[in-house]
């Protein structure tokens, strides 16, 4: 009930503020010094009081961004009432400059706060914000650089501010694309248009002598944050699963970024030089993302051979092997299934390591007397498998040089130890109990003592 009421307040006395432009309190101290920051100040308690925001970071950072911005309109408004011995200006300026920082991490992760982005969905955002970001700088701000008379430094913070809103809006823009619109994202967008709007017509009027301090104009920036402050409290789509960023803004804010700093190389002047940094910024955040996808990719690939792979033998296991029969069908051929004979005593008379060592061992002997082409797998304990593809006629002579393999000893650590194997063959005729009647014959050849058995 209380936050309830705090959040009505806030609206009332803005449009109280409003109305009072047209009065004769309008730019009286009251007014302008405790009324104005008191809106701002009701818009962080607001947020302070938000309960949907689950992300760990995009409240404290959004309430540091207010509280730069109040700060910086504290400054400004008491200048304007009181005469203080410190440049106000530039102090004010260089708060309201760094709320910007602070707005472009949190409003991003505060539209879908309770569902993590991936690195690559940040990068993704940002490029596409710093691209369009680019566009802006170039097309919206150009025109009004002949008012500056060349004198770039003079004017820092009034251009600083419209590219700063530019970025924010375009990665806001950008990350609610990826996630989809909800009221949250809606309330937040009006108030970062609302904010952007308000610090271009400053802008304008800036430079044509027409901006007054206290004039309607200031009510732009209350509205934008208010706007914001309440998107706090608005559902967003974190039960949804949202989309990524079409790849082709990507590709389109990266290659507009390259064309215009080529073009400025070119020719330079011919574009503001303030567009370097966003354009600069997007080309290295590419890079940046393309070495996090190929490290990501490369991951992935190792860890799909890693769960494929018998880690004691270096072969292919039994789901590797699953995987091949299934795509084995159809082809004419047949399968192995190997068991050896006498490895347990190994084991129990010499110990595990030296078993783990004439698994490997057994391993290099099967390979080198598979033909090119067969598929040698380790399927657990002392199991194989070998899937050949061919003429089955030729898979009989392939089981008996298998098992002409383990007929000499192994020498392990100056033990000689002999074993033996049992060997299934079951013949591909397309059906899918190819791996049953493969463990059928292993078995039976194990049980009978043949050696080698085919069904």
């Amino acid at each position: 009930m209380q936050a309830r009421l705090i959040r009505i307040i806030g609206p009332a006395l803005l449009l109280i503020h409003f109305f009072s432009h047209y009065t004769s309190i309008g730019e009286s101290k009251w007014s302008e010094l405790y009324l104005y920051n008191l809106i701002v100040f009701l818009a962080i308690v607001v947020i302070v009081l938000a309960n949907r925001i689950s992300d760990p970071l995009s409240k404290p950072l959004l309430i540091i961004a207010f509280s730069l911005w109040l700060f910086g309109s504290l400054l400004a408004s008491t200048a304007s009432f009181y005469e203080i011995g410190v440049p106000v200006d530039l102090f004010s300026n260089i708060a309201y400059l760094m709320f910007y920082p602070c707005a472009m991490i949190a409003l991003p992760r505060l539209i879908s706060s309770s569902q993590k982005s991936t690195v690559l969905e940040v990068f993704d955002a940002s490029i596409v914000g710093l691209g369009l970001g680019v566009l802006g700088t170039v097309f919206v701000l150009k025109p009004v650089l002949p008012h500056f008379g060349g004198k770039l430094a003079d004017a820092f913070f009034a251009v600083a501010f419209p590219i700063c809103d530019l970025i924010l809006i375009s990665l806001t823009l950008a990350t609610i694309v990826a996630h989809g619109f909800s009221q949250r994202n809606l309330f937040m967008s009006a108030g970062i248009i609302a904010f952007t709007l308000t610090d271009f017509l400053f802008l304008w009027q800036h430079l044509n002598g027409m901006y007054t301090f206290g004039s309607v104009i200031d009510d732009g920036w209350i509205l934008g944050l208010l706007l914001i402050a309440e998107s706090s409290w608005r559902p967003s789509r974190d039960d949804q699963n949202g989309a990524s960023v079409n790849p082709i803004f990507i590709a389109f804010s990266v290659f507009l970024s390259a064309t215009l700093l080529a073009l400025t190389a070119i020719r330079p002047g011919f574009f503001p030089t303030f567009i370097l940094f966003p354009a600069i910024s997007t080309l290295m955040l590419a890079f940046i993302r393309m070495t996090i996808a190929l490290k990501q990719a490369k991951n992935i690939g190792h860890e799909r051979i890693l769960a494929r792979t018998d880690e004691l033998t270096g072969l292919p296991n039994r789901r590797r092997l699953i995987s091949e029969i299934e795509s084995f069908i159809g082809k004419s051929g047949a399968l192995l299934l190997l068991d050896l004979d006498g490895f347990k005593p190994v084991n129990d008379l010499h110990g595990h390591e030296t078993g783990d060592k004439v698994l490997q061992q057994a391993s290099l002997r099967f390979a080198r007397a598979l033909p090119h082409g067969a598929l040698l797998a380790r399927l657990g304990g002392d199991e194989f498998g070998v899937l050949i593809e061919g003429a089955y006629e030729q898979s009989m002579d392939i089981a008996l040089a298998l098992r002409a393999t383990l007929s000499y000893p192994f020498n392990i650590d100056n033990q000689h130890i002999t074993i033996g194997v049992s060997i299934g063959l079951a013949e591909n005729t397309g059906a899918p109990d190819l791996l049953r009647r493969a463990d059928d014959a292993m078995y039976r050849a194990k049980r009978e003592g043949l050696g080698v058995c085919r069904l």
